[in-house]
């Protein structure tokens, strides 16, 4: 008996082209891969999960959630600010050489990148998390415990993604899995606020421009797939005038006035339901003394939606409602040119999707149902806006358990069962790299 599963074991491992340990037989260089339909379209996923050395991935995912809660914390401690994130690179760094990765290196950006070969350079999947957060540079970054919940800045978005990512390389290391495709493990910069997807632009289009065929991204906490996303325009909008004494020189068209005016028509546009089309006005600043009128006044402004046509209509009423506020604040004080207005386009995310039947939604759905876990599909702004938007099949992820307030001084992380997050990345990633 102990024989004929030997036999089986072997027969799994050459036909998902593994390397499965020393007692276990090789990929047959003879064999063809595996017919596309099944390694792409997650027929795969059951079969691999008779496979030993996936079992004992999937169990060291379980049983050492302990450390990746540990490197959750200990990753979060570390600050990282937006457009500072170095720090925290240099913890991934370390840890990705502690556990035998290639190649580890920063480029140009800041992104740390580290590879995993295998049995061939392609299919290349990449897999990443984002380093930074929204905090500024001086925020206590403390993590505090509380039986099963973590609580502090950044705590699930993304010390979450950076430690499951982690966990990913640990769990193939340990079952020694050899994927027949190669895997790069990114910890990127630039994925928050005005950091525009920096990380990702410099990744795509140069670190590893052409060579990605699979993106995975692994971002906060919970069980999803992101396979929509969410496009994203954001401005910093400068009023400015000649200033002056609020008596003395009371009369002259002000700044601030004209931002009223705009953020008031701003407020009143409408913009559809489906698809999700949204506007906020997100910092107010300007201003020298309450007795004086401003030389300047500035708002930020951030536009999304999942559809390039509805947020290009957006940002024309945008346009619009700008311009026509600086006409009336001139022509309420008889000015034609006394406040002029500035508007820089400090963000741009790409609008793009990933079809719900694509290869790589259907074999993250099968890993979820093997698993036994619920992952429904969603929408969102993260680092796989630009692979979408390239066409490169890509989504983003949950990395299990549960938590609210992101972008909060007292964001949560419920660690409940957050193992179920660790063992689907692990097989995701297993399973994406399979020819």
């Amino acid at each position: 008996m102990a024989v004929g599963g030997d036999v089986m074991n072997a027969r799994i491992s050459k036909l998902a082209g593994w390397t499965v340990g020393a007692g276990l037989v090789g990929m047959l260089t003879t064999m063809p891969p595996p017919p596309p339909a099944i390694a792409q379209q997650g027929d795969v996923v059951p079969m691999l999960l008779e496979n030993g050395a996936v079992k004992a991935a999937l169990e060291s995912a379980r049983t050492s959630e302990t450390q990746t809660i540990a490197d959750q914390i200990r990753f979060c401690e570390v600050p990282a600010p937006p457009f500072k994130e170095a720090a925290r690179a240099g913890e991934l760094e370390r840890a990705f050489k502690q556990l035998g990765l290639r190649s580890v290196r920063l480029d140009r950006a800041g992104n740390v990148l580290a590879v995993r070969p295998g049995a061939a350079p392609r299919p290349h999947l990449v897999i990443a998390s984002h380093l930074d957060t929204v905090f500024p540079e001086e925020t206590n970054v403390k993590v505090s415990r509380v039986g099963s919940q973590l609580r502090g800045p950044g705590i699930g978005d993304n010390c979450r993604g950076l430690a499951v990512l982690v966990a990913i390389v640990r769990a193939l290391e340990r079952a020694r899995v050899q994927t027949p495709g190669t895997i790069t493990f990114v910890a990127n910069v630039g994925e928050e606020g005005l950091g525009d997807l920096r990380g990702m632009k410099a990744l795509f289009g140069e670190s590893l421009k052409g060579q990605i065929d699979r993106f995975v991204s692994i971002d906060g906490g919970g069980l999803h797939i992101t396979n929509s996303a969410v496009g994203s325009h954001r401005y910093r909008v400068a009023f400015n005038g000649p200033g002056g004494h609020s008596f003395g020189a009371f009369g002259r068209p002000n700044p601030a006035h004209a931002l009223g005016r705009a953020a008031a028509k701003i407020a009143d546009l409408q913009v559809p339901s489906q698809p999700k089309t949204t506007f906020n006005i997100g910092r107010i600043g300007g201003g020298t003394s309450v007795n004086a009128i401003p030389f300047e006044a500035w708002m930020e402004v951030d536009m999304r939606s999942s559809d390039r046509a509805a947020l290009a209509a957006l940002d024309a009423q945008f346009q619009a409602a700008v311009d026509s506020a600086v006409v009336e604040e001139n022509a309420r004080w008889g000015h034609s040119g006394g406040v002029t207005v500035k508007k820089e386009l400090v963000g741009d995310r790409p609008a793009g999707s990933t079809p719900d039947g694509s290869a790589i939604v259907r074999t993250a759905e099968a890993v979820g149902r093997a698993l036994g876990v619920a992952l429904v599909l969603a929408e969102g702004s993260t680092d796989a806006n630009i692979p979408m938007s390239m066409k490169i099949p890509a989504i983003t992820i949950g990395a299990g358990g549960q938590g609210s307030d992101a972008h909060a001084l007292n964001e949560w992380f419920d660690t409940t069962d957050s193992w179920k997050g660790t063992q689907n990345a692990v097989l995701l990633a297993i399973a994406l790299a399979q020819r």
